[in-house]
């Protein structure tokens, strides 16, 4: 499942540098003045192919860029242009507005932070679609309630200057506030951000313990960003979000389970748990999980309404033994 989801995230990862750099290109343009391609390579710190092919994307995109060859060319923004509206079809316009909405919906909209961001971009992104899709945006928005859901929302701020520092591999200080409610100051080469169970997190190497640390974002405060860069290091795991999950299950027991009931059924039924779900013969479903505990299993089961069987650990096998025999006493 890993191997997968990693190339997902590399493409992913692709795909929002292409836009990235084309919408930071974009903004050079929108000064009016004319720019070499040399200059505007040296400032968007690409090579001239790619230079050439970001031109030729933003031209698809309807955006008229004047061109100039030869000795003393130059590219400029055409003036007294319309712009085009945000280019997104039907599906990607819906799935914008659905994660806009689930965003918001994550938080307490204080100022400053992600899901209040969300909030205020979701109530005006339709203006910026084509006109045909408007009407089903505002549809969309009328009929649509997203339930609150607590849940820590870190600084959109601090978000995006920690996304610049890792794409430019800069340093950075922050004011970090633990578990513990211990503040310390940490100086920290940023490498990753991670969305796991609600909460954002920041991989990083952090230069005094000399060792891979991850920091929750809405515990991060007082960030800087240094001019100082930093070279790129191997990660600890396979992915960022592995390493973060060996983190949070260090003290957990791995426990398999062998269900009798398809996929979909057990998934529903453990949609709190961070579960690992594989479909075996006759329609059963094998799940891994990490607990400290094997009452958690319980509510689940218990709702599931399946015959279960525990390959391990040999003790929740024994728990549920127990168990099933006080209940049967009851």
């Amino acid at each position: 499942m890993w191997p997968e989801i990693g190339l997902k995230f590399r493409h992913t990862a692709v795909v929002a540098d292409v836009m990235q750099r084309t919408l930071a290109l974009l903004v050079v343009l929108q000064s009016g003045r004319r720019f070499s391609g040399g200059e505007l390579a040296a400032r968007l710190d690409v090579p001239p192919r790619t230079l050439r092919r970001d031109i030729g994307r933003l031209r698809g995109y309807g955006y008229p860029v004047e061109t100039q060859p030869g000795p003393g060319g130059y590219y400029q923004l055409a003036a007294g242009q319309t712009m085009p509206p945000l280019v997104l079809d039907d599906d990607e316009a819906i799935a914008t507005l659905l994660g806009l909405a689930a965003l918001g919906a994550t938080g307490s909209a204080s100022e400053g932070s992600l899901d209040e961001a969300a909030i205020r971009a979701y109530g005006k992104v339709d203006q910026y679609l084509p006109k045909r899709l408007r009407p089903r945006a505002a549809a969309l928005r009328d009929s649509l309630e997203a339930m609150p859901t607590p849940a820590p929302s870190p600084s959109a701020k601090t978000v995006s200057a920690l996304a610049e520092a890792i794409a430019r591999q800069h340093l950075v200080t922050i004011h970090y506030v633990g578990a513990s409610g211990e503040a310390t100051t940490r100086q920290v080469e940023p490498h990753r951000h991670i969305h796991l169970h609600m909460r954002w997190y920041l991989l990083g190497w952090d230069t005094d313990k000399e060792d891979w640390r991850v920091f929750r974002l809405d515990r991060v405060a007082e960030l800087r960003v240094h001019s100082r860069t930093f070279s790129p290091r191997p990660l600890p795991a396979e992915t960022a979000g592995a390493y973060l999950r060996e983190g949070i299950n260090r003290y957990r027991q791995r426990v398999v389970l062998t269900i009798d009931a398809p996929v979909t059924a057990v998934a529903e039924a453990f949609y709190r748990q961070d579960v690992d779900l594989t479909a075996t013969e006759g329609g059963r479903t094998r799940a891994v999980l990490m607990l400290d505990s094997w009452q958690w299993l319980l509510p689940a089961l218990a709702f599931l309404d399946a015959d279960v069987t525990v390959e391990e650990p040999e003790e929740f096998r024994t728990a549920f033994r127990d168990f099933g025999a006080r209940l049967t006493r009851a």
